[in-house]
């Protein structure tokens, strides 16, 4: 998904504004200058979140020599210690990532136990040990096959490249472990501080002391990332790709706006003051519980994306109108075995009685190719982007999506609450009538589909004839319509939902919509920008989904404009000739109030 606020979010230089920089001389002049002053950072933002704080650095990954001996009680050991070591060090990191996992909250406690997979994992853990059969020390063993593994999910792209970065930490913990040295990670918190690293995996993210972590700064990772993932679902301002970061000394106090994408050293107290102004703002919108709508009434339903039962559990008290993106792949990713019928159903029917009597669009499974599943290997393929995932998984595994929908409808009769059910990445209306037929066949009657893949865009007409609804996913529609993998941060500006292009087939899809009489969400996080959300409500989607602490901001916004200003403000954006514009032309049109609040 795209990061919130986008627009703000990819700033044209991604470089280091070093006004005021104090450096070391002498003996110590090599190290890294330490920044200071009024000096600003700029990285990609997520979230709209402003906090100041001290700066806490996660503690560097621990240097060891290839050839470094393994002590056992002090003494070196011999060959097979050394081979008992390493093989106790992998089971011992994936047994705490588990452990660890179980604690941690939604989407995040899922992408830890992922990563305990890979830690678990025997083929890595054989081509290690073969290695030092061959004569490498443990040390170098670990680190070049991790480097070989790294190397292939590189190449793989999309969601294995992402997973690089938790490749690399079961790398550095096992390491570690072999050689008695602490685990890498975040020091101990002991005041509110803002969290600073190279990059976080997971479980990184996971030993946070959440009470004490203001916000994120990373220099690397993108705004679709497992940091930005986690940050955004956790409610915590965050800047991404943020260069010169890791130079901050611990203790110095920055400000981090994750609309704007800024990272601001020792702010002055005009700032403070933006950033109180601004949470005073934030807070009083949650006075308005009402549902999303115009000033003149036309209704825009206002949702949250989950991806676990315990997601839609937090709901149950806050004022959105149900769940437009229920990420069931969560159910999958770490299991070495398939999901039965009967554990499906059980989470479903917790999601349903959760928020009965409000809407529940479930996707069905969103995997294979750059999402692998240890029970569904897909061969090798040169673009996973454009390869077997999501809905394509029939051609090859069509009982993931038969006993899916199976489930679906058990946990639609256990609980007599309707789901809404929709497959991703449909290409062709075939494929739509395929789905909506296997689903109905099971006794659903809410059926639909995404709409990820220009072609699907542009033929919504005829693929809206065979289902009930459509939803919109933004992030991949970019991504397929810019020819721009959407893991790469440094092309943000291509990927930016304001892009024309991207509008042309935003507005298209809701159009077919309108003709139709059918409802046409987005549920992409670009529905969380609350000015790009009154162009998408201007096209005509009827519901828009996001991240639950971003429904507020864009009731607020929402509620500020009459339908046809929502319609003018579409169309100037679409007008305009690139994305900087469009954004530019929408904020021109829109009530001051509402201009005050975006630009804050």
């Amino acid at each position: 998904m795209l990061t919130t606020d986008p627009a703000r979010s990819f700033p044209q230089s991604l470089t280091v504004q070093r006004r005021e920089m104090a450096t070391t001389t002498g003996p110590d002049s090599a190290e890294a200058p330490v920044l200071v002053g009024a000096t600003r950072l700029h990285g990609i933002g997520v979230g709209r979140g402003g906090v100041v704080g001290p700066v806490a650095q996660v503690r560097p990954v621990p240097q060891v020599a290839a050839d470094a001996a393994v002590l056992i009680d002090g003494v070196p050991a011999g060959p097979d210690e050394v081979r008992g070591a390493v093989g106790a060090a992998f089971g011992e990191v994936a047994d705490r990532l588990r452990r660890e996992s179980e604690r941690a909250p939604g989407v995040l406690g899922g992408v830890l136990a992922a990563t305990a997979e890979m830690a678990a994992d025997p083929a890595l853990r054989a081509k290690v040990l073969s290695r030092m059969d061959d004569g490498d020390g443990a040390v170098g063993a670990i680190t070049i096959v991790v480097a070989e593994f790294a190397a292939m999910f590189e190449q793989a792209g999309g969601y294995l490249a992402e997973r690089v970065t938790d490749l690399r930490s079961v790398r550095d913990r096992v390491i570690a472990e072999v050689v008695g040295l602490p685990a890498p990670g975040v020091p101990h918190l002991t005041e509110p501080s803002v969290v600073v690293a190279l990059d976080l995996a997971p479980a990184d993210t996971a030993a946070l002391d959440l009470s004490m972590v203001l916000a994120i700064v990373t220099e690397q990772g993108g705004p679709t990332g497992h940091t930005a993932i986690i940050a955004r679902q956790l409610g915590l301002p965050c800047v991404v790709q943020t260069a010169g970061a890791t130079e901050l000394a611990d203790g110095v106090v920055v400000a981090v706006d994750a609309s704007a994408g800024i990272v601001t050293v020792e702010p002055g107290d005009e700032l403070r003051r933006e950033f109180d102004q601004r949470r005073r703002l934030e807070q009083s919108f949650a006075s308005d519980v009402a549902p999303g709508a115009s000033s003149d009434g036309a209704p825009v339903g206002l949702l949250a994306n989950i991806g676990t039962a315990a997601d839609a559990a937090r709901l149950t008290d806050t004022a959105v109108e149900g769940v437009g993106l229920f990420r069931t792949e969560v159910l999958f990713l770490d299991r070495v075995t398939a999901p039965t019928v009967e554990e499906q159903s059980a989470v479903y029917a917790k999601v349903l009685r959760s928020l009965a009597g409000r809407k529940v669009v479930v996707r069905t499974l969103d995997a294979g190719a750059d999402k692998p599943l240890a029970f569904a290997h897909q061969s090798d393929e040169p673009n996973p982007a454009l390869g077997v995932r999501g809905y394509r998984l029939v051609r090859t595994m069509a009982e993931l999506l038969d006993t899916q929908l199976e489930a679906l409808a058990r946990a639609e009769r256990e609980t007599g609450i309707k789901a809404w059910v929709m497959a991703p990445m449909i290409a062709t209306p075939a494929e739509a009538r395929d789905f909506a037929t296997a689903a109905r066949a099971k006794g659903l009657t809410m059926v639909g589909v995404m709409v990820e893949i220009p072609a699907a865009a542009l033929r919504a007409t005829e693929i809206l004839a065979e289902v009930d609804f459509v939803s919109l996913g933004t992030n991949d529609l970019a991504q397929y319509t810019m020819a721009t993998d959407r893991t790469l941060g440094e092309l943000g500006d291509l990927l930016d939902p304001w892009q024309p292009a991207v509008l042309d087939l935003v507005a298209l899809t809701a159009q077919a919509g309108r003709d139709l009489g059918k409802p046409v969400g987005v549920c992409g996080e670009s529905a969380s920008d609350p000015l790009l959300a009154l162009v998408l409500a201007g096209f005509g989607a009827t519901t828009l989904s996001m991240s639950a602490s971003a429904v507020p901001a864009v009731r607020f916004s929402l509620r500020r404009h009459t339908m046809h200003q929502l319609q003018a403000i579409a169309a100037a954006a679409r007008a305009a000739g690139n994305a900087p514009d469009a954004r530019a032309a929408a904020l021109a049109l829109v009530e001051a109030e509402v201009r005050m609040a975006l630009q804050l």
